[in-house]
C-alpha cells in the first residue's frame, strides 16, 4: 500500500508555561486521507499541541509544515487560510440564529457591491455542502430546534464552508447518544473518502480502535509512541498512556440494597418558553445502590440536580431525604441533612479556582468546628484536614497552598470527591464525574463511587457516558424532556436500546436483542 502524502508535519515542537513544559520536543505527522488519533492523560500536552496547530498558541521551538511548506501559524485566521479547521468540544453557536446564519457568520457572501448579505446564495451553498458530505442538516432550522448531534454537524459544516481540508475534532462524542456517535463515525469516514484528513482528540479508547488509522500517545509532554491502530487494543493503549497497567473494567460485588433514602415524587420545574424543565419527575433511590440517570444532555438533568441540592426552586412535587422533606430548603440545610454533590462543572460549581487547595477542602464546612474557633478560621485544623484528604485521595499538588486552578482536571476532580465523600453523606450525587478525564483518573473515581455504594450509601450517577452508566449502575432510569420514561437493569439492556429510550422510544420489554 502506498504511503499517504504528509499534509501536516509538526517537528520538534516545544511549548512552555510557567513551571511546566507542556510540549517537549514533540513531532507529529498527519497523512492525506488519514484519521490520526491523539491520546494522552489530562495535562499530557495534546490539546496544547493542537492549539499550536490552530494558531491559538505559539511554540518556543520547532517548525510546522502544511502540505510540504513551512508555515508560521500566528492565529486561527491563518490556520483557516491554510485549510485547517477545528471542531470544538463545546459548541460555539448562536442559538436564535438558523443553521446557515451560524455557518456563514464572519464569512457572509455579499451582493450589491458588498452592501448586503446574499442569503439565497448562502442557504444554497450550505444545503449543497450538507448533501455533499452526508450531513443531512436543514439549512433553515434554528439551532434552538435541533438536537445536540445536529448542532455538532453545524460545527463541522462551519469548517467545511471555510474550505478546511484538515479537521481537528476535540472530544467530539462527549455529549452524543450511541446512535449519534455511530452516525458521526460514518460522517468522519465520508470526509476522508472525499479527501479530508482528520486529527481526533479523544479519551474513548474503543472509538480510536473503531475509526482511527494511526494513534500517537503523549505522556507528560513527550511522545511515547506513534503506531498504526491495527493490532492494538484498549488495554495496550491505556497502559502506554498512563505508564502502568489500568483496569478498564472491574467486577462489583452484588448490591445489598436497603431502604429508600431519596424519594422524588412528581417534581415540576418551570423552564423557558413555557415548557417544563422537570415534568412530574419521579424516582426512588435506595441505600446500597447506584442509580444511573441516562439521557441526552439538555433533558432536565441539570435542573434535577439543582432542585435536589436547593439551587433552584420547584413549582410542584416532593423531595424526601431519609423521610424528611427538603424541597425548598436552603442548600446548606440540605447539605447538613446528608446530601453531597460532585457537580457537573468542576470549575463553575466545584472549586474556587483562585483559592488554594486548603480552603477548597472546607468550602461547605468552614463554619463548623474544628475549622472555626471563636469566630475565626482555625487554619492549623484546616491544614491538617486538607493534608489528610490530599494524601488519602491521591490529589497530586505541590502543596495544599497551591491554587486550585494550577491542578490538572483529574486532580481537581479528586479534590472535589475527597471533600464530598469525607462529609460521609447519606446520598452522593455524582454529576458527570469523569467528563474530560483520562483512564487513570476514571479508574480511581469509579472505584470511589463503588466504595460508597458498598458502604451502604446511596449514589445517584448522572452521566452522558453510557459506558459509565452501564458499568457502574445497579439500576438505570432514563430521562427524556424532564420525565423519567423508563427504568431498566444494566443486565437487561444494551447501549442501543438505552439510546432509543433516550430519544423518546418506550422502555424495552425483556432483555436485549441478540
Amino acid at each position: 500500500m502506498e504511503q499517504a502524502r504528509t499534509v501536516v508535519e509538526m517537528r520538534n515542537i516545544t511549548k512552555r508555561f510557567p513551571g511546566i513544559v507542556a510540549n517537549d520536543n514533540v513531532t507529529f505527522t498527519l497523512g492525506k486521507g488519514e484519521i490520526h488519533a491523539l491520546l494522552g492523560e489530562n495535562g499530557a500536552g495534546k490539546s496544547t499541541l493542537m492549539n499550536i496547530l490552530f494558531g491559538l498558541y505559539q511554540p518556543e521551538e520547532g517548525e510546522i509544515f502544511v502540505n510540504g511548506q513551512k508555515v508560521d501559524i500566528d492565529g486561527p485566521n491563518k490556520a483557516i487560510k491554510l485549510g485547517i479547521g477545528m471542531v470544538h468540544q463545546h459548541f460555539k453557536l448562536v442559538h436564535p440564529f438558523t443553521v446557515t446564519e451560524n455557518i456563514i457568520l464572519g464569512s457572509e457572501p455579499k451582493k450589491w457591491m458588498g452592501l448586503a448579505i446574499d442569503r439565497k446564495l448562502a442557504y444554497e451553498k450550505v444545503g449543497q455542502l450538507s448533501k455533499q458530505y452526508g450531513l443531512n442538516i436543514d439549512p433553515y432550522a434554528k439551532i434552538d430546534d435541533i438536537s445536540v448531534g445536529m448542532q455538532q454537524r453545524v460545527e463541522i459544516l462551519k469548517t467545511l464552508y471555510r474550505g478546511a481540508d484538515i479537521l481537528i475534532f476535540d472530544e467530539p462524542t462527549a455529549v452524543l447518544t450511541p446512535q449519534e456517535i455511530a452516525e458521526l463515525l460514518v460522517i468522519m469516514r465520508n470526509l476522508v473518502q472525499q479527501g479530508k484528513s482528520i486529527i481526533l482528540i479523544t479519551h474513548k479508547l474503543k472509538e480510536i480502535i473503531a475509526i482511527a488509522d494511526k494513534v500517537t500517545i503523549v505522556r507528560r509532554g513527550k511522545v511515547i509512541d506513534s503506531l498504526p491502530v491495527a493490532g492494538t487494543n484498549p488495554n495496550m493503549l491505556a497502559e502506554k498512556m498512563v505508564g502502568r497497567e489500568v483496569s478498564l473494567k472491574f467486577d462489583k460485588k452484588d448490591a445489598v440494597i436497603g431502604d429508600p433514602v431519596l424519594e422524588v415524587d412528581r417534581l415540576v420545574m418551570k423552564g423557558r418558553g413555557g415548557l417544563h424543565a422537570l415534568n412530574e419527575t419521579s424516582f426512588v433511590l435506595r441505600r446500597g445502590e447506584i442509580l444511573g440517570i441516562a439521557g441526552v444532555e439538555g433533558n432536565g438533568q441539570s435542573e434535577l440536580i439543582e432542585a435536589l441540592t436547593g439551587l433552584r426552586s420547584v413549582s410542584g412535587g416532593s423531595i424526601k431525604l431519609a423521610g424528611e422533606e427538603i424541597a425548598g430548603k436552603p442548600t446548606r440545610k440540605i447539605s447538613e441533612a446528608g446530601l453531597s454533590l460532585i457537580p457537573e462543572d468542576r470549575h463553575k460549581h466545584g472549586l474556587v479556582l483562585d483559592f488554594p487547595v486548603r480552603e477548597n477542602m472546607v468550602l461547605e464546612t468552614y463554619y463548623q468546628a474544628p475549622y472555626t474557633k471563636g469566630g475565626f478560621l482555625n487554619f492549623p485544623e484546616i491544614e491538617k484536614h486538607a493534608e489528610r484528604l490530599v494524601k488519602e485521595f491521591d490529589v497530586r499538588t505541590p502543596s495544599i497552598m497551591s491554587e486550585a486552578r494550577a491542578l490538572s482536571g483529574g486532580n481537581q476532580q479528586k479534590a472535589i470527591i475527597a471533600r464530598e465523600v469525607d462529609k460521609n453523606p447519606e446520598v452522593l450525587i455524582a454529576a458527570q464525574p469523569t467528563r474530560g478525564l483520562d483512564v487513570g483518573a476514571i479508574e480511581f473515581i469509579h472505584k470511589r463511587l463503588v466504595e460508597q455504594r458498598n458502604m451502604g450509601k446511596a449514589v445517584l450517577l448522572v452521566s452522558y457516558e453510557l459506558d459509565e452508566i452501564m458499568q457502574l449502575s445497579d439500576r438505570i432510569a432514563v430521562i427524556y424532556e424532564g420525565r423519567i420514561v423508563g427504568e431498566v437493569k444494566p443486565s437487561d439492556t444494551n447501549d442501543q436500546q438505552l439510546g432509543m429510550m433516550m430519544t423518546d422510544y418506550k422502555a424495552p420489554q425483556g432483555g436485549p436483542e441478540n
